[in-house]
Order: structure tokens, then C-alpha cells, then sequence
């Protein structure tokens, strides 16, 4: 039975591999045609449906790569996995015109298990950024109209394996990620002529980027009681310069009439860093927050070092079991609450956008409780800072499941 597990989960990853590259665009905003797109949410399970939390959480029954120290609380039997998925409907409006799009894809997928007392390791694969749009407008000239029209795909994946170990008495953990990031964004903006001789203009530009980062954990858990206690946790990432590739594009018609590849231009990811912290009464009740800075002002990108803004974001949640030894199935499901604030790291003619979050979810038990099947849903509005740009909102549910068994002994069989 282990070893059918066993192939069911590698030949998932596989899957996922192959999924991942064909999957449906993730987003049709238009703020994905700036930088590298939208930065994805990296928390898994719960802390996606308490408002994007991960600095500070630490359990022994999920996987939290926001945090790489936290890998470290899981006992020495255990093997964690889990599998996210989405889908998102979005609403845009620029004060005249209105548009819906429903969109989806596949999240991440990761795997968790000790490697010795106090050690353990995690890997896995998630998005780093999204970028999808398809928009144009009408416009004459001359007593001609013509069409403008931009679209693009694209974004930034992160392949991981990260390692954890308490350091003193189970209160002080430290861990590190080394991770792989990937990927390519194309972008094209087309003129196309109503006339009889149509006539259609493109410019097409392929950014391929490729690097090997780190980040660093640290979580110190203090005990209040036997069942209470609270958590503090420390993040950083180092600025990192990518590998790229540029290739663009300009075409007439059928006929190029221009086509270069640029090598190495600079673009940057930025110095992050982020504290966390929660309070957790086992098996009860448990709040956490966060507050990340990311310093993206200093990252170049296309060789330029005045594309971006500085980024702070601050994420708030809380969970709630009724009673988890209850016989009614609802009073031993988890319940969740939280909330979200950032500012854009981009910037549109000198000016960026506010989003602003709320989450609520469910956590569903199977069988001994060990694992679970966790539903999120979350609304966005992104509210820009000049009356002339988009106004955007989303609607957004994750499911997600967290599959928690014993590995590392051996059953006696009677």
C-alpha cells in the first residue's frame, strides 16, 4: 500500500510538471504588462485563508515555505504533501468600460519529512509571479481608424528545497531555501488598419529569466502554558541578479523587419525581509500577522533603475477549532478569518496601486484528522492611485489538500 502512495505522489509531481506549462493563464490584468507581473502568493493551506500569513506559523501539519525554519517542528514519523489549485473571477473597469474574465490553475505543489531528530527538509514548486492580459482600443487618424492592441503570457516559477533544524531545546529553529527560479514573459503590442489593404504592425519581445537564490528562517517559540504559546519569526532574501535573454520582434505584415536577441541585461529581484508572529492555543485557536518589506527600488530591470517602488505588505488571520475531539464532524472542522495590505512594486507613469484582501476558509478533516482538505476564498480590489487607471477586483478560491501520514515505522500486522 506505502509503495502505490509512493508512485501516486511522484507520478502526480510529474503531472504537475507537465501541467504547469499548458496550464490556463492565471490573471487578465493589464498591471502584468509592468515588471515581472504579479507576484504570487506564496502561503499554503491555511495561512492562504488567514489573510496570506506564513512568517510566524509553525505546525507540525502543514508545509510553510514562507518560512524555511519551520520545516524543522514536524515529528520524526511523518511525511507531509500538499497540492493547491485555483480559480479566480475578475472584474475590471477603467469609469466607461467594463469587463469579466474567469480564469484558474494550478498552484504549487510540495512534500515535507525528516531527515534526522530535529531535522527536516522540504521541497517543492510555486509560482513566483503571474503575468497574462489581452486589452486594445479604437483610434483614428487621418479619417482612419486602426486598432492598438497589447497581450501577454508569461511568469516566473520557483523550484525549491529547503532545510530546517532546532538549534535549542525545540524554542530556536533556523532554515534556508535554495531555490531554482524560471521562466519567461512575452509581451505584444499590434496596430491593425480597417482599410481595404490591411495593414498589421507588431513588436513582439520574449524575456526568458533564469537564476539560483537563497532565503534564510529563523522562529523562536515561547512557551506561556502547556497548551499555549507564542511564535516569533524572521525572514530574508538577498538581492539577486537574473540571467536573461531578451529576444524582440518588429514585423510588417508577414515580413520582419527587425529581429535582435540581448544577453544578460540587468534585471534584478530584490532585498526582502519580513517578521511574523502567533499566538497558538493547541488544538483551540490561533491568530497570527505579518509585515514583509521588500526594497525594489534598488532592482534594476531592462538595465534600468527607476521602474519600481519599495514594497511593504502586512497580512492578519485567525483560525478557530471548536473541538477537535467533538463527534460532530463541523465542531472538529477548522475555521478561518484574515486580512491584506500592499502597495504595488510597480509603477505607471509615476504612479502604483493599493490592494486590499479579505479571506475566510474552511479546514476539512479526513479520517484520523492527520489530513485535510482546505478551502479559501479571497476578495482583492486593487484601488489605483490616479483616477485614469484600471480599477480591478477578484474573487479568488483556493483548494487546497494536505495529505499528513505516517512513513518512517513499521506496523505489526496481528
Amino acid at each position: 500500500m506505502q509503495k502505490r502512495i509512493n508512485l501516486i505522489i511522484v507520478s502526480g509531481f510529474l503531472s504537475f510538471l507537465a501541467v504547469s506549462m499548458t496550464a490556463q493563464n492565471s490573471t487578465n490584468s493589464p498591471y502584468t504588462r509592468y515588471g515581472y507581473g504579479e507576484l504570487a502568493n506564496r502561503s499554503f493551506g491555511a495561512g492562504r485563508s488567514m489573510g496570506g500569513v506564513g512568517i510566524g506559523l509553525r505546525s507540525s501539519k502543514q508545509i510553510n515555505p514562507m518560512n524555511p525554519a519551520s520545516y524543522s517542528c514536524m515529528d520524526s514519523m511523518t511525511f507531509l504533501f500538499d497540492f493547491g489549485a485555483s480559480a479566480q473571477l475578475s472584474w475590471y473597469s477603467d469609469g466607461t468600460n467594463k469587463q469579466n474574465d474567469i480564469n484558474g490553475n494550478v498552484e504549487y505543489m510540495a512534500m515535507q519529512f525528516p531527515l534526522y531528530r530535529h531535522i527536516a527538509m522540504s521541497a517543492g514548486l510555486l509560482p513566483y509571479t503571474h503575468a497574462g492580459y489581452n486589452f486594445g482600443e479604437t483610434k483614428t487618424s487621418g479619417g482612419q481608424y486602426y486598432l492598438e492592441s497589447f497581450n501577454g503570457i508569461g511568469g516566473l516559477n520557483q523550484l525549491y528545497a529547503g532545510l530546517s533544524i532546532d538549534i535549542w531545546k525545540k524554542r530556536l529553529s533556523v532554515g534556508a531555501n535554495i531555490n531554482y527560479l524560471f521562466g519567461s514573459n512575452t509581451h505584444r503590442a499590434s496596430t491593425s488598419y480597417a482599410s481595404s489593404n490591411t495593414t498589421y504592425l507588431y513588436n513582439t519581445k520574449t524575456v526568458k529569466l533564469r537564476a539560483a537564490t537563497f532565503d534564510l528562517g529563523l522562529q523562536y517559540t515561547h512557551p506561556m502554558s502547556k497548551t499555549d504559546h507564542l511564535i516569533l519569526g524572521l525572514t530574508y532574501a538577498p538581492k539577486k541578479r537574473l540571467n536573461s535573454d531578451v529576444y524582440e520582434t518588429i514585423a510588417n505584415g508577414s515580413e520582419i523587419t527587425s529581429s535582435d536577441t540581448i544577453k544578460n541585461l540587468a534585471y534584478d529581484l530584490p532585498a526582502g525581509y519580513g517578521i511574523g508572529v502567533s499566538y497558538v492555543k493547541d488544538n483551540k485557536f490561533m491568530a497570527a500577522a505579518d509585515f514583509s518589506y521588500q526594497q525594489w527600488s534598488k532592482a534594476s530591470f531592462a538595465g534600468k533603475n527607476d521602474e519600481f517602488k519599495n514594497r511593504s505588505k502586512l497580512n492578519a488571520g485567525i483560525e478557530y477549532i471548536p473541538n477537535l475531539y467533538s463527534r460532530p464532524y463541523y465542531n472538529r472542522m477548522k475555521y478561518r478569518l484574515g486580512l491584506n495590505y500592499a502597495n504595488s512594486y510597480v509603477q505607471i507613469n509615476g504612479n502604483g496601486y493599493k490592494e486590499y484582501s479579505a479571506t475566510m476558509g474552511l479546514g476539512f478533516p479526513i479520517s484520523d484528522a492527520r489530513s485535510f482538505i482546505n478551502l479559501s476564498f479571497e476578495y482583492v480590489k486593487i484601488k489605483p492611485d490616479a483616477k485614469t487607471m484600471i480599477d480591478e477586483s477578484y474573487l479568488r478560491m483556493t483548494l487546497c489538500y494536505t495529505f499528513n501520514e505516517y512513513w518512517f515505522f513499521k506496523r505489526k500486522v496481528d
